[in-house]
């Protein structure tokens, strides 16, 4: 058979499908996708990959993909949480409105806005749970109410500034230019993170290895932990080139790393899976599928409050439209586009980080060539659209297999 046949061909694309299909490679066509969208944004724009850029580029992903973590956990039950927008700008909010009104301290007023976020997420999700009314409905009736109470707690201020050192320094402060030895610093986060990541990964292949169970080889362990030290480490060093490690990107890579840790390696974590796989299964093995379903509506809920938080802390300020606009749609993009399953069970953490990283450079693409709004709507839901077709197909094609 010549190599340039339909047969040959075939067998190509199975081998390439099948390796893609891998959890060793099941970001590679993201990080390919992300490529491709910084190569041609930056061909029509040299200022795009400049040190300035990306450093803005970090401070506008950090809000909205702390927004997306929570959804990836919400969208690997199988539902959808449609006040997360709401939701963060309302604790952004009632954390603005704590500070400057009332004279409450930042930390106490910004811990006041989480604990807003986690009791609005547990009242949905007890009522989602207990009620067996769709998730889709109950939040959706959240997005209306908790924009009411927005609105009521603004009174007729409109807009809340704000000023208070604390909260302000949360997502403004850049390591190179506020912190003494910020510099250095950063490369000893960067490091760290590093490490981390690698130990992890050796710990799991370690212990699949003991029970006997298939993992990923040394060599792939090796290229793995490359790829994420170059990217690391070269982050750390454009960043160092502008203003330095932004606060921002160093709190949601944080929460990134521990929700990792929490989904994959903990028992709540392969619940959340198993509940989002088979819930009747789950229940037959003894989870607490309703307990595990408000927990996640009230950690998703938590941490939409932290992302408007530091959404607000950028913006300096807040107002009406705090959480509103593209700010869910990019959220649910985020989780979506990064690979995260609608149909539930399937994705992780990380998704989140890769998903805010497309969206976020787009956009921002699209806002150094002056695209107007309307535009950037539409390309932002055709990418949604085809991350999810490309979803619904490849799941097909598991179940075509499987049966």
């Amino acid at each position: 058979m010549k190599p340039d046949s339909p047969g040959a061909l075939g067998q190509l694309w199975a081998q390439i499908s099948l390796r893609l299909n891998r959890p060793d490679f099941a970001y590679v066509p993201m990080v390919v996708g992300l490529a491709l969208i910084w190569v041609v944004f930056q061909l029509v724009n040299p200022n795009f990959l400049s040190p300035l850029n990306l450093t803005n580029l970090m401070l506008q992903i950090a809000a909205v993909g702390t927004i997306a973590v929570g959804l990836v956990m919400v969208l690997l039950l199988g539902e959808i949480d449609l006040s997360v927008g709401v939701v963060s700008g309302l604790a952004a909010v009632m954390m603005a409105t704590l500070n400057v009104k009332s004279g409450v301290p930042g930390p106490i007023a910004a811990l006041a806005g989480v604990g807003t976020g986690l009791a609005i997420g547990l009242v949905q999700g007890t009522w989602i749970t207990r009620l067996r009314i769709p998730a889709f409905i109950v939040t959706l009736a959240g997005q209306l109410a908790w924009q009411g109470a927005l609105l009521y707690l603004l009174g007729n201020t409109g807009t809340v500034n704000l000023r208070d050192p604390f909260i302000l320094s949360l997502a403004g402060t850049f390591f190179k230019r506020d912190v003494p030895g910020g510099e250095v610093l950063s490369w000893v986060i960067g490091g760290a993170f590093v490490s981390i990541y690698a130990f992890g990964l050796w710990w799991e292949r370690r212990q699949r290895l003991a029970a006997g169970l298939a993992t990923q080889s040394l060599r792939a362990w090796v290229v793995q932990v490359g790829v994420i030290a170059v990217g690391g480490l070269g982050a750390i060093a454009i960043l160092n080139a502008d203003r330095g490690l932004p606060s921002a990107l160093v709190l949601f890579i944080g929460i990134v790393v521990v929700f990792d840790y929490v989904t994959r390696r903990t028992v709540f974590g392969r619940a959340i899976a198993i509940v989002g796989g088979n819930p009747e299964a789950a229940r037959q093995a003894g989870i607490d599928v309703e307990l595990i379903r408000i927990a996640v509506f009230g950690l998703a809920s938590m941490l939409a409050a932290c992302g408007g938080i530091l959404a607000a802390s950028r913006l300096l300020a807040v107002h009406q439209s705090s959480g509103s606009g593209d700010v869910l749609l990019n959220a649910i993009a985020a989780a979506v586009i990064g690979g995260v399953s609608v149909f539930g069970g399937r994705g992780g953490i990380w998704s989140a980080v890769l998903g805010a990283l497309v969206v976020g450079s787009i956009s921002n693409g699209m806002d150094l060539l002056v695209v107007p709004p309307p535009v950037k709507f539409m390309v932002t839901g055709a990418v949604l659209l085809g991350a999810v077709t490309l979803d619904a197909v490849a799941r097909r094609r598991r179940e075509a297999a499987g049966a």
